[in-house]
C-alpha cells in the first residue's frame, strides 16, 4: 500500500457499490440493444419481399414480359434495398455505442470495486491480472454485445418469418428446412459448452502471464542479483508456451463450430434446390398446397433457402466473441465482487478539528473470510491523544491487521473503534480517515520528480511547502542532488531508505493530519538509515498520534509506551 491516504492508490474516486452501478444505466443498455437488434431482423427480413419481386420479374420475363413488365418491380428492390442498408447500418451503429456503454459501466464497477477493496482482502486480484482484465480482456464485452446479441435475434426470429412465407408455396420446402434447422443450434449448443470453458482458460492464462510479467519486471534487480534471469525466462516461456495452446484450442472449437453449421446449411439448401428442381422439371408433383410449382414460386423458394440460413450462419461467425464475451464478463463481476471491503467510501470527506485524537478499541474481533478463524478475538486498547505507541510481536500476530482496521482499512467482525469519541463506522470512516497517514515498508513511488511525488497533484502546494516538507523528511539534500530530474517508475534510484522518507514529506502537507500509522517503517534497514527515518516519523508526529507497528526495539524504545502482542492476543506492557 502507499505511503499516506494521498497516494493514487488509495484516493480512487469510487462511489459505494449501491451508487457505482444504477440499475436504470444497465436497462437502458439492454433497451438499446434490444432495439438495435430488433432494426437489424427487420433489415434482414426486407429480403422476403425483395425476393418476392425478383422471383416475379424473372417470372415476367420467361413469359415473355418487356422491360415495361419488370420496371416497377426492380424500382421496388432498390428502394427495399437502401431501406434495408440504412436499418442494418443503424442498427449496428446504435448495437456499437450500446456495447461501448455497458463496457464502460463495467470498467467503472470493477475500479470502483477495486478501489474500494481492503489491502488486507487475500482474495485481492494481482494488479497485473486486474489490469489485464479491466483493459485488455473487456474489450471482448464489445463483440459480445454488439455481433453476438443482435446475431441471436435475427436468429431467432428471421427464420421463422421466411418459413411462415415459404409454407403456403411449399410444404415439402417448409419441412426440409424445419428439419434442417433445429439441428444447427443444438450441435452448436454442445460446442459452445466448450468454447465457453476454453475461454476462460485462455483468459485467466492471459492474466496470468501478465501478473507474471508485470511481477517481474518490478523485481528485475532483484532478479539479476539474485541470477536468476535464466530461471525466470524458462518460466516465461513456460506461461508463454500455456496462452499458445489454450489460444490453439479455442480457435480450434471457433473453426469446427462454423463447419458444423456449413455443412447442414449446405445440406438444407442443396435439399431445397433439388426439390425445386425436379418439381420444375415435373418429375415431382408432391408438396405444394395445390397444384405444382412454377417458376415464380420455385425461385422464391430458391432465394429464401439461403436467407434461412444467413442468420444461422452468422450467428455460427459470432459464436466465439458469445464464449469470449461471456467469459470476460465473468472476469469483470469476479473483479466487482468485493469480499473485504474498506469501511465508507472511497472518496475524500472534509475533517473538522486538528486536535490529536485519542484511539479506543473496545472487544475487536477480525478475520479474513467468513469461513476462516478469528485473528482478533476480544481485543482491547486505549491510546491517548498525541501518545506515540509501538506494537511489538511476531510476524503473524495481528499488527499490521490492527493498523488496518484503526484506519478503516478492513471491516471487523466485532467490536468496536472510537477515535477521538467518535464511532468509525461506514458512515465516518471516510473523514476519519482524510485525518490519518499511511507509512508503509514499501511506499509506491511513481515516475516524476521529488517535488512531484511529495506534492502528489495536491491543489494550494507552493514550492516553499515542499521545501518544508523535504527539511523535516531530512530530504534536501536529495533532492538537491535530483534537482528536477525524474524518479524511475516505483523509486528506482532512491534507497529504501529514502523512499520512506520521500513517504514522510507526503504527510507533513495533510492539514488535517491527526494520526500517523506507521507499518515496520525501519525493516530491512541497516541501522544509520533506520535511525535516519525514525528522526523524521518522530518530527512529523509531534503533536499528533503515532502508532507503529514495529520489530526494531531502538524505534520502539522511542515510543511514550510500548505494548506487545503475544499468538494468543494478550496485551503485556512492556515499558513505560
Amino acid at each position: 500500500m502507499g505511503t499516506a491516504f494521498f497516494d493514487a492508490t488509495n484516493e480512487a474516486r469510487a462511489r459505494p457499490r449501491d451508487e457505482e452501478v444504477p440499475s436504470p444505466r444497465a436497462d437502458a443498455a439492454k433497451g438499446r440493444l434490444r432495439n438495435a437488434a430488433m432494426l437489424q431482423a427487420l433489415a434482414a427480413a426486407i429480403w422476403i419481399p425483395q425476393a418476392e419481386l425478383l422471383a416475379v420479374s424473372v417470372g415476367r420475363i420467361a413469359d415473355g414480359g418487356g422491360l415495361h413488365d419488370v420496371l416497377w418491380p426492380a424500382f421496388g428492390i432498390l428502394v427495399l434495398g437502401l431501406v434495408r442498408s440504412c436499418l442494418d447500418a443503424t442498427g449496428g451503429r446504435l448495437a456499437f455505442r450500446a456495447a461501448r456503454t455497458e463496457l464502460s459501466r463495467k470498467r467503472q464497477a470493477a475500479a470502483a470495486a477495486l478501489s474500494l477493496s481492503s489491502p488486507v482482502d487475500r482474495g485481492r486480484p494481482a494488479s497485473g491480472k486486474a489490469a489485464s482484465v479491466i483493459g485488455e480482456q473487456a474489450e471482448l464485452i464489445v463483440p459480445y454485445l454488439s455481433r453476438f446479441q443482435p446475431a441471436r435475434m435475427k436468429a431467432g426470429l428471421v427464420p421463422l418469418v421466411i418459413l411462415a412465407f415459404i409454407l403456403p408455396v411449399s410444404w415439402v420446402a417448409a419441412l426440409v428446412l424445419l428439419f434442417a434447422a433445429p439441428l444447427i443450434p443444438i450441435f452448436m449448443a454442445l460446442i459452445g459448452w466448450r468454447a465457453q470453458a476454453a475461454s476462460e482458460r485462455q483468459l485467466v492464462a492471459t492474466g496470468g502471464l501478465n501478473g507474471f510479467l508485470l511481477d517481474r519486471l518490478r523485481g528485475l534487480t532483484t532478479i539479476r542479483g539474485l541470477d536468476a534471469v535464466d530461471a525466470t525466462a524458462l518460466k516465461l516461456r513456460s506461461e508463454a508456451e500455456l496462452l499458445r495452446a489454450r489460444t490453439m484450442v479455442v480457435l480450434k472449437i471457433a473453426f469446427l463450430s462454423s463447419a458444423v453449421l456449413e455443412l447442414f446449411a449446405a445440406l438444407g439448401v442443396a435439399m431445397i434446390a433439388v426439390y425445386v428442381g425436379f418439381s420444375l422439371l415435373g418429375e415431382i408433383r408432391f408438396g405444394t398446397w395445390v397444384g405444382g410449382l412454377d417458376l415464380t414460386e420455385g425461385l422464391f423458394i430458391l432465394l429464401l433457402a439461403p436467407a434461412f440460413f444467413e442468420p444461422l450462419r452468422e450467428l455460427s461467425a459470432v459464436w466465439h466473441d458469445r464464449a469470449a464475451g461471456e467469459a470476460a464478463l465473468k472476469a469483470l463481476d469476479a473483479l466487482a465482487g468485493v469480499s473485504l471491503p474498506i469501511r465508507g467510501s472511497a472518496e475524500p470527506a472534509a475533517v473538522v478539528g486538528t486536535e490529536a485524537p485519542d484511539v479506543h478499541l473496545e472487544n475487536l474481533a477480525f478475520r479474513y473470510g467468513a469461513d476462516e478463524p478469528l485473528i482478533l478475538d476480544g481485543f482491547n486498547l486505549d491510546v491517548a491523544a498525541g501518545e506515540h505507541l509501538a506494537l511489538l510481536g511476531a510476524s503473524g500476530s495481528g499488527k499490521s491487521t490492527l493498523l488496518s482496521l484503526i484506519a478503516g482499512l478492513a471491516p471487523s467482525a466485532d467490536g468496536r473503534i472510537m477515535i477521538g469519541g467518535v464511532d468509525l463506522t461506514d458512515e465516518t470512516a471516510a473523514n476519519l480517515r482524510g485525518g490519518m497517514a499511511w507509512i508503509g515498508q514499501k511506499p509506491h513511488i511513481f515516475a516524476g520528480t521529488i517535488a512531484g511525488n511529495t506534492a502528489l497533484g495536491r491543489p494550494g502546494i507552493s514550492r516553499g511547502d515542499v521545501g518544508h516538507a523535504l527539511a523535516v523528511a531530512k530530504l534536501e539534500k536529495v533532492a538537491d542532488a535530483y534537482g528536477n530530474g525524474p524518479l524511475g517508475e516505483n523509486g528506482i534510484g532512491l534507497s529504501g531508505g529514502e523512499a520512506l522518507r520521500l513517504a514522510i514529506a507526503r504527510a507533513v502537507y495533510n492539514p488535517h493530519l491527526k494520526i500517523i500509522l506507521a507499518d515496520e517503517p525501519t525493516a530491512h534497514l541497516d541501522a544509520a538509515t533506520a535511525a535516519d527515518v525514525t528522526e523524521s516519523l518522530l518530527a512529523l508526529a509531534q503533536g499528533r498520534t503515532l502508532i507503529v507497528a514495529t520489530h526494531d526495539p531502538l524505534l520502539a524504545a522511542r515510543m511514550h509506551r510500548s505494548i506487545r502482542i503475544d499468538a494468543d492476543f494478550a496485551m503485556r506492557e512492556a515499558a513505560e
